[in-house]
């Protein structure tokens, strides 16, 4: 299994040694974390120092700072940093509900897509409350190698975006998300990774997420796609090493 998304820079993780072990005592061959503020770099670069050829990294940005400053310290670190994609980006609607605001992301959203293809490099989407607009965003900017981290729109729109070769990351709470269950049942498992979001979106609510618990997600897809839970670790694994070109 591979944790196409966590966020191991969160100031929860004071264990981190020990959270690295769990995951591997599970099977999770590696971890992707994502940064979202500039000032995360440093921790970041401490984290994968530590644990070489087993955590890496993309850089991403929080739709809500709405920062120029911010952003454009964003565009320097994607430019400069050793990075395996660039998320998560994107738009947020559920927080941002000023229409100026939300012009804002939008334009930040569309500067990450181009970073992202003139990088080459794989595009981590959030687009929370905002899941057809985003998808319209890419689709006019022509967005390559893309995945939609945590979709939380219509099974319809994300069939359409799976047209496209647009891949979804599933997360850990797909174990009590109706919403995320009808996701897995509607779309392919070719199109499908696993991710945990952590240290949100755990499988147990109330309680820290971290990468080891990637298997609740694992068994909940085996589940709905009643396909074993090994041919589920072996499709999605395949498919992060294709979209990351391991």
């Amino acid at each position: 299994m591979i944790d196409v998304h966590a966020h191991l820079t969160d100031s929860c993780f004071t264990d981190i040694d020990e959270v690295i072990k769990r995951a591997k005592n599970v099977g999770i061959e590696c971890i992707i974390t994502s940064i979202i503020d500039p000032l995360e770099i440093k921790r970041a670069k401490e984290i994968i120092s530590l644990y070489p050829n087993y955590v890496y990294l993309t850089i991403g940005f929080d739709p809500t700072l709405l920062s120029e400053e911010k952003f454009s310290q964003f565009e320097k670190l994607v430019k400069e940093e050793n990075i395996i994609g660039i998320g998560e980006v994107g738009l947020d609607f559920y927080y941002i509900r000023d229409s100026s605001q939300r012009e804002i992301q939008e334009k930040f959203f569309r500067r990450s897509i181009h970073l992202a293809l003139e990088r080459e490099l794989p595009i981590i989407v959030h687009s929370r409350s905002a899941g057809r607009k985003a998808l319209e965003i890419l689709y006019f900017e022509g967005a390559k190698k893309v995945i939609m981290h945590a979709f939380d729109g219509k099974s319809s729109d994300a069939k359409k975006a799976i047209e496209k070769g647009f891949y979804f990351s599933i997360p850990t709470s797909v174990v009590y998300s109706q919403q995320k269950q009808k996701l897995v049942r509607n779309l392919s498992i070719e199109f499908l990774l696993l991710e945990t979001d952590s240290p949100v979106l755990s499988p147990i609510r109330g309680l820290r997420n971290e990468p080891a618990n990637l298997i609740y997600a694992l068994k909940k897809i085996s589940e709905i796609k009643k396909i074993s839970e090994k041919e589920v670790d072996r499709i999605t694994t395949e498919n992060t090493k294709k979209i990351f070109n391991f």
